[in-house]
């Protein structure tokens, strides 16, 4: 049997307007045959589904959705704008809704409050209210129509209920007030109550949806950085185009002050470039003839010419793009809790609202059925699922977004929630801790090679050629100033961890670190076992390059420990953090690098192998610590696979950053201890958010209830109710955006 193929799209949603529609539109997508998986994320307002095309297509799904009162955008190039567009159009419209219905909500409130029992007071405002519900407000009872037909309830089933309740009571009690007037009893109207209610609520949507679209200016800032057009050199002369219709191989202008419109190389022209947006430093690079440069980045003084090698989302800035939108659409662990509570969260208040009733009808004496309806209109119109569905994805978009600011690219939800926790930061060394950009110091041929190392230098530089370690790169540059040429190898193969072996002349050749010597059984010239303890006392790193027989040349190499490392690493020990070093370098040369850096003997081990550091990740996990593995290199992904947190340096392999949850742009090692406060401060915000989002309806539904009314005849009034509900999700969003203005600088 065939084995179905899965796809993954993140579309996004309209039409949501509470936690319970999150829970809906999620419920109702995993229901269909053919999918796997859907995760909805309110605050951004997208659905991130997997399912099997063969069995389900996008449109299928849309058409489910479409059928709960919701909607689907399936454009995944342009999705996001459209978004926007609907987004802004529906803003504008509760805006106009908002003004003509509190003209409307003005008078109903001023005769309701003063001028009751004035003669058809009560049909005037019945005339003003309906408007109000069923014009301005009708969206509440079509969303609530649409749930109850699927057997499903939301926020707008709350509204409806309690706003109509309430407006059906007041319109019998005004058709025929007899039936209380025989009863010994006053009729009372509702309609201010109805009519504020749908105005507070809409102004709470509205201040709402202008505090989340705060939430995502970090991916607007991003986005503006891309140029809409650019200067296209053509046969014909130079043209003006859009960015869209630049191809790949295409040659492009800059001129001074332009930014740079896609990834490329450049062919013509000098310049210094502002590239502070990918490494946070604010010098300009220059940049000539061969030189890279990156989407995003701004020209300074020179013009010049590139040919363009990543477009579109290929790009950096497109990448970086592309992972913050991820990210800041991804759920926190503590987020899938907070959504099942969320979907029983409606239906739960529904049957309070009628327990409400039934106690009040059973004690409430005279006025039980007046007062009784309109306790369980209050609690209806106060019991909201959207301040708790907001807790935690606002305070993750504001996060993810604040990072992203700073350098600091996060991949997803769980990896902002778990940096608090972490106590253990495991470091590697080369390209981590130091500059990664060692030079070769000396060469020191033994006695017996002394005569042939013209040639065996042609050997070395061959064999490290065709290695991608750094100290291979050093050796390979170091050789050609020296004008050593070279040579064809019939066979090449990488040791993971130790080095690289080959074969030239028919004769097997070495190059690597002292395991790799031990392991082949070589023979070490004593000259050179003195020579080499001596420069790996002074920091230096060894490379030995070696025959089948004995060991020909020892290569001496020193990598500096970068500016930031030492006070990184100290930043990480004053906050409780136990720092660890792993190395395959020997263990003199480890012992002095991490001195330098500040971090302990007992703490650094040396002639690491990848499974090494990958298991002392286990070790220290096993003794119930939460650790985070730091690494640039393909030696570093296992590990960096095994860590609770993993976190890659910007300049690394492909490999170590798709492995990694957190990578740091520059490569700045004070990166990571503003990673963990940012951490820190996310999750604060959020069990703040949730508190307060809890303790709201804990408070708010007894309250709404009637509990004090025994005790001081207190009676919470629905448009009371009303504001509170609404300033809870404002409140909610606003305490996410204080994040913005966090410091997390050292």
């Amino acid at each position: 049997m065939t084995a179905l193929s899965t796809e993954t799209f993140t579309f996004p949603v309209t039409g949501m307007t509470c936690a319970g529609c999150a829970a809906s539109v999620e419920s109702m997508i995993g229901a269909q045959n053919g999918v796997e998986k859907a995760e909805v994320n309110y605050a951004t307002q997208s659905v991130k589904v997997a399912f099997h095309p063969e069995v389900v297509q996008p449109e299928g799904l849309r058409q489910a959705v479409r059928s709960v009162g919701y909607d689907l955008i399936l454009d995944t190039q342009n999705g996001k704008e459209k978004q926007e567009q609907v987004q802004q159009k529906h803003y504008q419209q509760l805006k106009r809704n908002i003004i003509w219905a509190g003209l409307l909500t003005l008078p109903v409130v001023i005769v309701g409050m003063f001028f009751m029992d004035k003669a058809y007071a009560n049909y005037l405002m019945l005339a003003l209210t309906a408007p109000v519900l069923f014009i301005a407000g009708r969206n509440f009872f079509t969303g609530a129509w649409k749930q109850a037909r699927h057997g499903r309830a939301n926020m707008d089933t709350l509204i409806a209920m309690s706003t109509g309740i309430a407006f059906l009571f007041s319109l019998f009690n005004t058709v025929y007030p007899e039936f209380w007037h025989s009863r010994g009893m006053h009729p009372h109207v509702y309609y201010e109550a109805a009519s504020v209610v749908i105005l507070f609520i809409m102004l709470g949507k509205m201040l709402e949806e202008r505090a989340k679209s705060n939430t995502s200016a970090a991916i607007k800032k991003l986005i503006g950085l891309q140029p809409k057009t650019v200067s296209l050199i053509t046969a014909g002369g130079e043209k003006v185009t859009l960015v869209e219709e630049v191809k790949i191989g295409d040659l492009l202008l800059v001129r001074p002050g332009e930014k740079i419109a896609v990834d490329g190389r450049v062919e013509q022209g000098t310049s210094f470039v502002d590239e502070s947006m990918i490494s946070g430093e604010p010098i300009p690079v220059e940049k000539s003839k061969g030189d890279p440069v990156f989407a995003g980045t701004i020209n300074q003084k020179g013009s010049f010419q590139f040919t363009a090698e990543k477009i579109g989302s290929e790009t950096l800035l497109g990448q970086i793009i592309n992972l913050v939108q991820d990210a800041q659409g991804s759920k926190a662990p503590v987020q899938k809790l907070v959504d099942k509570i969320a979907g029983i969260f409606v239906p739960v208040v529904i049957v309070i609202a009628l327990m409400t009733l039934m106690a009040w009808l059973l004690l409430g004496g005279a006025q039980a059925l007046t007062q009784g309806l309109l306790a369980m209109v209050t609690v209806l119109v106060i019991a909201c699922p959207c301040a708790l569905g907001l807790a935690t994805p606002t305070a993750v978009m504001v996060g993810i977004g604040k990072g992203a600011e700073n350098g600091i690219l996060i991949k997803d939800a769980e990896a902002l929630e778990l940096g608090y926790k972490v106590d253990a930061v495991i470091f590697d060394k080369t390209g981590t801790i130091t500059e990664g950009k060692p030079v070769v110091t000396d060469i020191l041929w033994s006695a017996q090679a002394v005569n042939e190392k013209d040639k065996l230098a042609a050997v070395l530089l061959s064999l490290e050629q065709q290695s991608e370690h750094p100290l291979a790169m050093a050796v390979v540059k170091h050789l050609k100033a020296q004008q050593v040429n070279s040579l064809p190898s019939a066979y090449f193969h990488s040791l993971t961890g130790q080095g690289v072996e080959g074969l030239f002349n028919g004769q097997p050749y070495y190059a690597g670190n002292l395991k790799l010597v031990e392991s082949c059984k070589t023979a070490v010239p004593e000259e050179l076992q003195t020579a080499a303890a001596v420069l790996s006392q002074t920091g230096k790193t060894v490379i030995y390059f070696a025959s089948h027989a004995t060991v020909m040349a020892i290569v001496a190499l020193q990598d500096r420990v970068k500016t930031n490392s030492a006070k990184a690493i100290a930043e990480l020990k004053n906050g409780g953090i136990g720092v660890y070093m792993l190395t395959g370098d020997q263990a003199a040369t480890a012992i002095h690098i991490g001195r330098q850096a500040g971090i302990s003997d007992s703490h650094i081990i040396a002639n690491a192998m990848p499974a090494d550091k990958s298991n002392f990740v286990k070790l220290l996990q096993a003794q119930g610590k939460t650790v985070a593995m730091v690494g640039d290199g393909i030696n570093d992904s296992q590990a960096l696979a095994q860590a609770n947190l993993s976190i890659a340096m910007g300049h690394g392999s492909d490999i170590a950053i798709d492995v990694a949850k957190i990578t740091l742009v520059s490569s700045d090692l004070l990166q990571i201890p503003k990673a963990l406060k940012l951490s820190r401060l996310t999750v604060r915000t959020i069990r703040q958010n949730l508190f307060w989002a809890f303790i709201y309806n804990l408070i708010g539904i007894p309250l709404a209830a009637g509990v004090l009314y025994p005790i001081n005849g207190f009676l919470l009034n629905p448009m009371i109710a009303g504001a509170a509900m609404a300033l809870s999700s404002v409140s909610v969003v606003s305490n996410s955006l204080r994040l913005k203005f966090s410091k997390i600088n050292f």
